[in-house]
């Protein structure tokens, strides 16, 4: 057993050939520099262990074929969260055409047994006062249970207007699944369009899942705050972070793009935003600060 990351580390890498200079240096790396290493300060690990950049990524590489938590290898996985969506959008040649998934919202029904008891008791020609409690007792069942029906009727009305709405708004982006053609939009936006309180399309949003040719989603993803171009276009945010996404995903790994060049090149695409909101979209997208993600 290990009491840290470090010795647990260090026990892995004690197993491999310690008479291998690479593994000999990885040794002395995690023991003695670990958190230069976390910190990807291989500057200072150069300079330290005087050695070669290219002697350094080697024994990076040997670091990082390490398993942090060996503990956790023979562990059974834990049951799949299966998500069962509630409505279903598909296109046919251009035409996008929603449907509530019925698994979710089975048709009901009022029991016959109840309809026959009722029937027979209006029918009966004995009305004596047990009769007459049998009848208003079956006849407030029969009530209730269509009273239940009705509302859950106008609740199915009320999720396919809603999710019409969001497509119908978004029409471009169920076509073809592309997150920059998301428009702005929020809450306000459906509630007007459905003559609805924003509280009911809130509820519906924070709960029910779509499924599309491109993934099942929450509905409350496609909603986003608008971002103005130097055009004076608004955007959606989500249109910037996708690009934001882009820029990082091609940027030279020897020397990743800082927040500031992310803002500059995000300027010069016309997206006038600052570098904090930069920083705060790229941290939404579990992406780590550009020296972080320097590689060798």
């Amino acid at each position: 057993g290990a009491r840290d990351l470090q010795e647990c580390l260090l026990i892995q890498l004690q197993k491999k050939d310690t008479q291998n200079p690479i593994i000999k240096l990885a040794i002395k790396v995690v023991a003695s520099y670990l958190e230069e290493f976390t910190k990807k300060h291989y500057d200072k690990l150069e300079k330290s262990l005087g050695v070669s950049s290219e002697d350094l990524k080697n024994v990076v590489n040997e670091i990082l074929k390490l398993n942090p938590k060996p503990g956790d290898s023979g562990a059974v996985a834990g049951k799949q969260l299966h998500i069962i969506p509630d409505f279903h959008i598909s296109n046919n040649d251009g035409i996008l055409h929603l449907t509530l998934n019925g698994r979710n919202a089975p048709e009901l029904r009022i029991s016959r047994d109840y309809q026959h008891m009722f029937e027979h008791y209006e029918k009966s020609d004995q009305k004596d006062k047990k009769m007459k409690e049998a009848v208003q007792f079956v006849k407030q069942k029969l009530d209730s249970a269509k009273w239940f029906i009705d509302a859950i009727k106008q609740r199915q009305q009320t999720l396919l207007k809603t999710m019409n709405a969001i497509m119908e708004y978004q029409y471009d982006y169920f076509l073809t699944g592309d997150d920059r053609k998301l428009k702005p939009m929020i809450l306000k936006d459906i509630a007007d369009r459905i003559d609805m309180d924003i509280s009911t399309v809130s509820r519906v949003a924070n709960s029910k899942y779509v499924q599309t040719e491109f993934g099942t989603f929450l509905l409350k993803s496609f909603f986003s705050e608008a971002i103005q171009t130097d055009s004076g276009e608004e955007v959606s945010n989500k249109e910037v972070k996708k690009i934001l996404e882009e820029c990082i995903a091609k940027e030279n790994k020897r020397k990743p793009l800082a927040d500031e060049k992310l803002t500059e090149i995000l300027k010069e695409k016309g997206y006038n935003i600052a570098r904090r909101t930069v920083a705060k979209y790229r941290e939404a997208l579990n992406i780590p600060v550009a020296r972080l993600r320097k590689e060798l």
